[in-house]
């Protein structure tokens, strides 16, 4: 078989990518991270837990990482979102090193993270004025509020308080409060990992529907396979911790809008589906579980 049609039919390597399409980021990378290394220390000395993680990302695209715990996944989106520092490496972020937290870069973690004592409205509220004091009016600011909690369609429970809300509307209010913030990059750590399955569903369509009307460039933790082929364009596998590293990038060539019920008939889906377990399942499988 030759290298042109291995790339046609399975999963590649960044560097096997950048050998047959050397031009294919060069115009259009929006993220990138080079050669990312961390280490934390332990009593029994250091632990690596990244180890020469490379990945490219064009404006607009949907990546997942996805992996076994313990592979390194959210420690990956940390230090894209700058709350970790690498050890060796780094991200650069429309052309400037990423070093710290930044508004650029909003993230959504699997607990909404809302405050109790605040509604709807004033915990997105809490983020505007963060961000857009001083640019925006308050009428501006109050229209723009509104125009994210419609997004995620939670404008109707503007003067809710967290504890009236099921979970499934907690998450899109997180979710509305992140896009606020205008972000370059949308960061998102399992965010639909709490909630049951029809209701994880539903805010899959809106994350879709939100994505394809924004053009956000998002990049999101995932334990689900199911989940990485419906919403990405590329799915990153990680191999097994310590020192773990992006084993294989998968592009997934499905046509937008996304359908679930037509996609699980559909035999392209299912061939990307079966890559990503082969990879998790066969060939980096945990070792408890071999």
């Amino acid at each position: 078989m030759t290298v042109a049609q291995m790339f046609k039919t399975n999963p590649v390597s960044i560097e096997e990518e950048s050998v047959m399409n050397p031009d294919k980021h060069t115009h259009k990378t929006h993220l990138e991270l080079t050669d990312v290394s961390i280490e934390f220390p332990t009593k029994k000395g250091p632990f690596k837990a990244l180890d020469k993680v490379n990945l490219k990302i064009a404006k607009g695209e949907f990546v997942s990482i996805i992996g076994h715990s313990g592979c390194g996944k959210s420690t990956v989106l940390n230090i894209v979102a700058g709350l970790y520092k690498a050890t060796q490496g780094g991200v650069i972020l429309n052309g400037k090193e990423v070093d710290e937290p930044g508004p650029d870069r909003a993230v959504v973690f699997q607990n909404h993270s809302l405050l109790p004592w605040l509604t709807v409205f004033q915990n997105v509220e809490l983020a505007v004025r963060a961000v857009f004091k001083g640019k925006k009016s308050k009428q501006e600011m109050k229209e723009w509020i509104l125009h994210n909690l419609k997004l995620v369609h939670m404008d109707h429970a503007i003067d809710k308080r967290p504890a009236e809300l099921s979970g499934g509307m907690k998450q899109r209010v997180g979710i509305a409060r992140a896009l606020a913030m205008e972000p370059t990059v949308l960061l998102m750590d399992e965010p639909f990992g709490a909630l049951d399955a029809l209701t994880r569903a539903h805010l899959q369509d809106s994350v879709m529907e939100i994505q394809a009307d924004l053009n956000n460039t998002v990049i999101m933790i995932t334990h689900d396979v199911d989940e990485a082929v419906l919403l990405s364009d590329k799915i990153v596998m990680m191999t097994n911790g310590p020192a773990a590293t992006v084993g294989e990038v998968l592009k997934v060539e499905l046509a937008r809008p996304r359908d679930r019920l037509v996609l699980a008939r559909d035999e392209q889906y299912n061939d990307y589906r079966s890559q990503v377990l082969g990879f998790l399942y066969e060939r980096h499988s945990r070792p408890s579980e071999a």
